[in-house]
């Protein structure tokens, strides 16, 4: 028997959308479960019920609402994070939301996503959620992604699209279609910054816009840094005229130290 290659395992995958649907929502509903992965409700239900039996997840008790359990910190234990990136932008990004009052974020890629690695949600008012570091976007679906896709090289861009083409989903669909021509991308090359608004992936779908800028280290992205706004409080041409020089000063000098570090 032959396996034909590129093809994923379709019940591996949605089992593991389940599992970040849950991960993501730290207290979520059968149907939330099942909405936020994108997997039909009675194969959601089945999936929960093998997660709950191998003690990935638990029902909190005197409510139909599942959470992760910490046994899915397991399924890290072999990777190793760039945390150089987070110490170098730390203090920056502090400094920014104290000036901004917005929140700020950075991101990296990990396979069709963008990771958030450390954001500034704590430490200003004007968020409606706390992101912590390990919540994911769909790479498309997020400025974030955006911008990192129109800098990466065109190697890593075209294995990323390969993979989309093998993966259900409405998000995935929406990127392959996205990436099909390389206008959107060389527009934001051109002016440095992608915008999302409205974002629909995120804990309050629709609430929340935002506006990227590329990290480097020396010629390489290694991720982008992203202000975050209520969508009703500003037009994006507004946030855009405000935010986008601090925003990309701000960028320059992170990617100036990482670079400065190369070698060390």
């Amino acid at each position: 028997m032959t396996m034909e290659k590129g093809v994923p395992i379709r019940a591996i995958t949605r089992g593991l959308s389940v599992l970040q649907a849950v991960n993501r929502g730290g207290s979520i509903t059968m149907m939330e479960i099942a909405r936020t992965s994108q997997v039909p409700y009675p194969t959601a239900c089945r999936i929960v019920q093998t997660l709950l039996h191998e003690g990935m997840i638990e029902r909190e008790p005197a409510r139909k609402r599942y959470r992760a359990t910490a046994l899915v910190q397991s399924l890290a234990s072999g990777y190793h994070d760039d945390s150089h990136l987070v110490e170098v932008a730390r203090p920056h990004i502090e400094a920014l939301t104290d000036k901004l009052l917005w929140p700020i974020s950075i991101t990296s890629r990990v396979g069709a996503h963008m990771m958030v690695r450390d954001s500034t949600h704590t430490r200003t008012s004007l968020t409606l959620n706390n992101y912590y570091p390990g919540f994911t976007l769909p790479i498309m679906e997020c400025s974030s992604g955006k911008a990192y896709m129109a800098f990466c090289s065109d190697a890593e861009r075209g294995h990323l699209l390969d993979g989309l083409r093998t993966i259900e989903g409405a998000a995935e669909k929406m990127a392959t279609l996205l990436l099909s021509n390389d206008n959107l991308l060389r527009e934001v090359r051109n002016q440095g910054y992608a915008t999302q608004s409205r974002n629909a992936y995120t804990a309050n779908p629709g609430k929340t816009s935002s506006i990227a800028v590329p990290l480097f280290r020396g010629e390489e992205v290694v991720g982008a840094i992203t202000i975050i706004f209520f969508s009703v409080a500003m037009t994006m041409e507004k946030a855009v005229a405000q935010f986008v020089a601090p925003l990309s000063a701000t960028a320059r000098t992170i990617s100036a130290e990482l670079t400065g570090t190369l070698g060390r």
